[in-house]
C-alpha cells in the first residue's frame, strides 16, 4: 500500500553521476503517493553529465518522474549543476513546469521554494573552481563507493568520507550555518513563513529566528549520501529519511530482476 503524500519535495539527485543513489531513490517513490511533487534543483548533474554514464536505474527515476506528470502537478526547479535549463524557464508541458523559484501558499501560509545557490559567492565570482568542486566531490563518492563495497565485504561498518570532511572543517560548519541564516532572513524580509532550499546537502526542518521574527526553514537534503526528502502529510512536514531495512523486501525483487536479465534466453 503506497502511503499518502500532500506535497513531495526533493533536490540534489545529480543525475548522471557516479554517487546518485537512483536504485534506492526508485523504490522510494514506488512507495509513495504524492498530490504534489517539487523538486528542488540539481536533479540532473549536467555539469558532470558523461554520454557514457546514464545506467538503467537512472533513466527508471526519470520515467517515474513522467508518469506522475501525467495525473499530479510536478514544479522542477533550476539549481546550479543543472542551470544549463534556466534559460528555458517557465516553460510547462502538460503539468510538467520548469521554473527559478516557487512561491506558493499552502493552508494561508506563504513558502519560497529555490535551490540555493544564489546564496553561494563561488557561483558568482569562481564558477570554474566551484566546477571543479563539482568534480571533485563526485570523485571522492566514487572513492567512498568501492572503499564501502570493501568494508561490506570485510563485515565492517560503511563510512562517509564527505560526511566526515563538513563535520570537521569548522569553514564548511561556518558555511551551513550562515546559509541557513542568510535564507531565513531574506525570507523573512519578503513575508513568508516557510523557506525551502536544497544546494547543501544538510537536510533539516527548523525554525529561525531573526530578531523578532521567525521562519521556518527547511531542506530537502541530497540523494547522494542522506537519502532525504520532505513530505506534507495532513498539515505537517517531516523530513523523511531513506532506510535499507524497511525496502528490504523490494531490493530482493531488483536483485532478481537484474539477475534474470543476464541470463542467457
Amino acid at each position: 500500500m503506497k502511503r499518502q503524500v500532500d506535497i513531495l519535495v526533493l533536490s540534489d539527485i545529480h543525475l548522471g553521476t557516479f554517487g546518485c543513489k537512483a536504485r534506492e531513490l526508485s523504490r522510494y517513490l514506488s512507495s509513495v503517493d504524492p498530490e504534489m511533487i517539487i523538486l528542488n534543483g540539481d536533479i540532473f548533474d549536467i555539469w558532470n553529465f558523461k554520454k557514457s554514464y546514464f545506467p538503467d536505474t537512472h533513466m527508471r527515476v526519470v520515467k517515474q518522474i513522467i508518469r506522475f506528470s501525467e495525473r499530479i502537478p510536478v514544479y522542477y526547479i533550476t539549481g546550479n549543476h543543472d542551470e544549463a535549463l534556466r534559460k528555458y524557464a517557465r516553460f510547462s508541458i502538460g503539468n510538467l513546469h520548469l521554473v527559478n523559484h516557487l512561491e506558493l501558499e499552502i493552508n494561508n501560509e506563504k513558502y519560497w521554494f529555490f535551490h540555493g545557490d544564489i546564496f553561494d559567492a563561488s557561483m558568482h565570482y569562481a564558477k570554474w573552481l566551484a566546477k571543479l568542486g563539482g568534480w571533485g566531490y563526485d570523485s571522492l563518492i566514487a572513492t567512498n563507493h568501492f572503499v564501502n563495497k570493501i568494508l561490506d565485504f570485510l563485515g565492517q561498518p560503511k563510512m562517509s568520507f564527505s560526511k566526515r570532511i563538513k563535520n570537521s572543517v569548522k569553514k564548511a560548519v561556518k558555511y551551513i550555518g550562515d546559509f541557513e541564516q542568510t535564507a531565513a532572513e531574506i525570507a523573512i524580509e519578503n513575508n513568508f513563513d516557510y523557506v525551502v532550499c536544497g544546494h547543501i546537502h544538510s537536510p533539516q526542518l527548523r525554525e529561525i529566528k531573526c530578531g523578532q521574527k521567525e521562519v521556518k526553514y527547511m531542506n530537502s537534503g541530497d540523494w547522494i549520501e542522506n537519502l532525504t526528502s520532505l513530505e506534507l502529510r495532513n498539515g505537517n512536514w517531516k523530513l523523511f529519511t531513506y532506510n535499507s531495512e524497511e525496502f528490504a523486501e523490494q531490493e530482493i525483487i531488483d536483485r532478481w530482476s537484474t539477475f534474470l536479465k543476464r541470463v542467457p534466453a
